[in-house]
């Protein structure tokens, strides 16, 4: 007969099965719905699993009610904010949500070492003594602690930096890198001090330690980057959630934890190498300061353009590109962009996207908006498969994107983008610019692709700019 502990580790398994199976299905544009279903069942076993797991381990009516108290709360929240939260606010609530998982592992951590090295007289603590095991728990209490403090912080400032509630631009302390590798340093002189000697103070001093790298690391890291540094918060998210599953006992967390963590880790480097960018110095906290501010050049002026005008180009052309940006999410106006792509596409245009991998400010942010719009897949493609066709292209429609199709990334080594591939819209025959007005983007780079003679501005509102050009056609 199935204890009940075998049973729980059974459904765990089954947990841990369809969270892979989620991640296979979310890497395909196809399979997406059924990667998101894979996900929701795979939790909805673990909590069920871990209810009746606790349930026969006897627990208190008061821990009980807690226990249930918090899963209500905590789903009537997540439902809540589902439902209201904008595409445009998805990076900002998933940085938030990453800030979660790290003040769990913290508390987890917390609550590790008061019932055991806090607790020396304890039965667990005994239990470990006596096994040679009692290092190896200080080891992981510490650990868990630092990374969630870590994440804690540095999710808190990416929210306030993507909600605009701060400046983007990053912050310059002096000997920056020093401060970073220097705290790392300590870390690891304080992780071998308390597992000789698990004293409270040394806990209190790692945990302010990891809070303050935490808000300094991302507060370093410049605004054009803040799509890879959601991707490895949320690395650092699974990791913290895999230490707090060593403290717990927990294989499901382990195992998920080093899924989210891996995954998220394996994301951002992908995304480094789309940007140019080195992996460690984003784990370094030192992305925006490759290269010195851009110098403030007279680019000449602008050309614009009126909604009918663009029309008549695109009614004329034999090929466009759509290149989205987060102007676009603002706008909402991708419901426009696909009435427009239908409309060139029933007259013969040939009409694609062309997705710079960080395009908006999380990744995937524009692929979901397209699909929402009912977009095609088969024409959005990623920037290594589309940058060769814009030679061939007759007009490119640049809508709400602005850093990721700057020329200066590949022509001026002084810019803070230099060496960031980009999409290199410039070599078609005509290309329109959709923009409310001709502020710099969120790197707070000027793009001289605005003042090119086969560059014009449609300036206003892109969803209106849009809808305004679907009536003219």
């Amino acid at each position: 007969m199935f204890s009940l502990e075998t049973t729980a580790t059974a459904a765990y398994i089954v947990a841990a099965l369809l969270f892979i199976f989620a991640l296979a299905g979310l890497s395909k544009h196809e399979t997406s719905r059924a990667g998101n279903t894979y996900g929701i069942a795979g939790m909805a076993i673990a909590l069920i699993a871990t209810v009746v797991l606790a349930l026969g381990r006897h627990i208190e009516p008061l821990g009980l009610g807690l226990l249930v108290g918090a899963m209500a709360i905590g789903a009537a929240i997540g439902l809540w904010r589902a439902k209201v939260v904008e595409m445009t606010g998805m990076p900002e609530l998933i940085a938030l949500l990453h800030s979660f998982v790290g003040l769990a592992a913290v508390l987890v951590g917390w609550n590790g070492y008061l019932h055991v090295e806090g607790d020396l007289t304890g039965a667990e603590a005994l239990h470990l003594d006596s096994e040679g095991l009692l290092g190896i728990h200080s080891a992981e209490v510490f650990i868990g602690v630092f990374i969630g403090a870590v994440t804690f912080t540095g999710s808190i400032v990416a929210n306030l930096k993507l909600s605009a509630r701060i400046k983007s631009a990053p912050l310059m302390l002096p000997g920056k890198n020093i401060l970073n590798v220097g705290a790392l340093v300590v870390f690891l002189a304080l992780t071998v001090w308390f597992v000789i000697t698990p004293n409270l103070w040394l806990l209190v001093a790692v945990t302010v330690l990891a809070l303050l790298l935490g808000w300094h690391l991302v507060a370093s890291i410049g605004g054009g980057d803040m799509p890879v540094v959601v991707s490895m918060l949320n690395s650092y998210s699974g990791w913290a959630a895999a230490a707090s599953g060593f403290l717990l006992s927990n294989d499901l967390l382990i195992v998920t934890g080093a899924l989210v963590g891996s995954s998220g880790a394996y994301l951002s480097y992908i995304m480094c190498k789309a940007m140019n960018r080195s992996f460690i110095s984003v784990i370094a906290g030192g992305f925006g300061i490759e290269a010195g501010p851009a110098e403030d050049k007279d680019y000449g002026e602008h050309r614009e353009i009126t909604a009918e005008g663009a029309a008549e180009l695109l009614n004329s052309a034999s090929s466009v590109i759509i290149t989205p940006g987060y102007g676009m999410a603002v706008a909402q106006a991708q419901y426009g962009v696909a009435d427009l792509t239908r409309k060139l596409r029933d007259r013969g245009v040939n009409v694609r996207f062309g997705i710079h991998p960080v395009a908006g400010r999380l990744p995937g942010h524009m692929n979901v908006l397209l699909a929402e719009a009912k977009v095609p897949y088969d024409i959005v493609l990623e920037m290594d498969e589309i940058n060769e066709d814009f030679d061939d292209t007759t007009v490119v429609l640049v809508i709400g994107a602005n850093d990721t199709v700057n020329p200066a990334a590949s022509e001026d080594p002084s810019s803070p983008i230099a060496g960031m591939p980009v999409l290199t819209v410039w070599n078609a025959d005509n290309v329109i610019v959709f923009k409310r007005s001709m502020a710099s983007g969120y790197a707070g780079v000027q793009n001289p692709l605005f003042f090119r003679e086969n560059t014009q501005m449609l300036f206003g509102d892109a969803k209106d700019r849009v809808d305004a050009i679907n009536a003219a056609l």
